[in-house]
């Protein structure tokens, strides 16, 4: 299928599920499960992705070639990324959507930087997201950390971005999905801000407390920890089940099929809000 732009993702739907990966399994687990959801998805790479594989161009040209290849639409995104550098050299390799995180900054500076990049963005046709209001557990992001209301609407309106992570509760890397969102900011956010709102650290969230983000307003849910875990579990499970195997494609496969099946009942949950089980285990 020919690759799509964000907005085209965004437009009638009830919101979006975004998908981080690192090994190539992954993503390729990401597209199967939105292939067996019928809907569309976002494949995310990091910045810290990126330096795990050495440089942007391995992982971000097999997520272009996977998307391509999909049966259903794939939007691939540069996820958190701190370095502008990094952000200008996804744009010359054709993703069509980046994320600016400068929520480390002063706010003048996120302001000046980001509204720079932003330019350059969308002068190449490529959608940017970017952050205020730290997400918990990210670098130097600080837990308990909220957005203001009237702060992310002037922040929308002098950087010009196309979508707005915000800090209203969850946190990265959560290994629980334990957290508690302040539903009550999520909607006064998406009333102000006039842009798509972006929940990180979902994985952290439970399915009713994304089902309650996404009724309040949220439309881009990013996942990652989460898929990691399932990914690991069933790893950890083969080898302790079979500790002769020393052939990765047999501990490894049942492990993607694991990862594809999360992401389609989590696609079930955020495209539809139906889900097709209950809690994960």
């Amino acid at each position: 299928m020919p690759l799509v732009s964000m907005p085209d993702l965004l437009a009638g739907s009830r919101a979006v599920g975004a998908f981080n990966f690192i090994q190539l399994e992954v993503a390729e687990a990401i597209v199967a499960g939105a292939e067996r959801a019928g809907t569309g998805v976002i494949l995310q790479l990091s910045q810290n992705a990126v330096a795990f594989h050495g440089g942007m161009a391995p992982a971000a040209t097999a997520a272009l070639r996977l998307a391509a290849a999909s049966d259903v639409p794939v939007v691939v995104h540069l996820d958190h990324a701190t370095d502008e550098a990094l952000v200008d050299e996804a744009i010359a390799l054709g993703l069509p959507s980046v994320m600016f995180d400068g929520a480390h900054l002063s706010d003048d500076e996120n302001v000046a930087r980001t509204a720079a990049v932003a330019g350059r963005a969308h002068a190449a046709g490529v959608w940017i997201e970017a952050e205020l209001g730290e997400v918990g557990g990210k670098g130097a992001h600080a837990p308990g950390v909220r957005t203001d209301v009237e702060d992310a609407a002037a922040f929308v309106a002098a950087t010009g971005v196309d979508a707005l992570a915000v800090a209203v509760g969850s946190e990265h890397a959560m290994l629980e999905r334990t957290a508690a969102l302040d539903e009550d900011l999520i909607a006064r956010l998406a009333e102000r801000a006039g842009v798509p709102l972006v929940l990180h650290g979902s994985s952290g969230v439970s399915d009713a407390g994304i089902d309650r983000a996404i009724a309040a307003g949220m439309r881009k849910i990013n996942i990652g920890t989460h898929l990691n875990v399932v990914f690991t579990g069933v790893v950890r499970a083969e080898l302790l089940a079979h500790p002769d195997v020393v052939d990765p494609r047999l501990y490894v496969r049942p492990a993607r099929d694991a990862v594809a099946a999360e992401v389609a009942r989590l696609l079930a949950l955020i495209v539809h809000g139906r889900p097709d089980a209950g809690e994960p285990a």
